[in-house]
């Protein structure tokens, strides 16, 4: 009797399938979640709830203006100093999403424009972002953003 249910067992376990993971339609909307909730903190001057869209890592990946800095820290320091973190400084910021790809399951890249108004330093661009699903949800590991030149 025992062998016959271990044999069941087997069975059972041999013919179901793997569960894959793909890339669903609720992960992309939580994709564009970490870009809204970006633009939310930034327009109520909250520079700490801007970059919790960053995964805090060392090895993210910030480019801009020319330069690449390596690192959360760094790219949270490269925002205060040029844009500090009060409503007054920052302005208002919209992201425009063109694009959302997957990059597997538990990855995306994002490409879309960014405007910033009201601010010390307004302007406007274009950007590309690299989410990586993450214990922590869906956070960014690399920032490509450029500043478009004055028409």
């Amino acid at each position: 009797m025992k062998v016959l249910w271990l044999l069941f067992a087997v069975v059972a376990c041999a013919s179901a399938p793997p569960r894959v993971r793909t890339f669903a339609p609720m992960d992309r909307t939580a994709v564009t979640a970490v870009l809204d909730d970006q633009a939310a903190a930034w327009n109520r001057g909250d520079l700490a709830g801007y970059m919790a869209g960053y995964a805090k890592i060392e090895t993210l990946v910030f480019t801009s203006g020319g330069k690449v800095r390596t690192g959360w820290q760094a790219t949270y320091d490269t925002y205060q100093a040029k844009y500090g973190k009060d409503p007054s400084t920052m302005g208002k910021l919209v992201f425009s999403i063109t694009q959302v790809d997957p990059l597997g399951a538990d990855g995306a890249v994002v490409l879309g424009t960014w405007t910033v108004t009201e601010s010390t330093h307004p302007g406007t661009g274009v950007f590309t972002v690299v989410l990586e699903r993450r214990p922590e949800g869906w956070r960014i590991i690399h920032d490509h953003t450029s500043l478009a030149p004055p028409a």
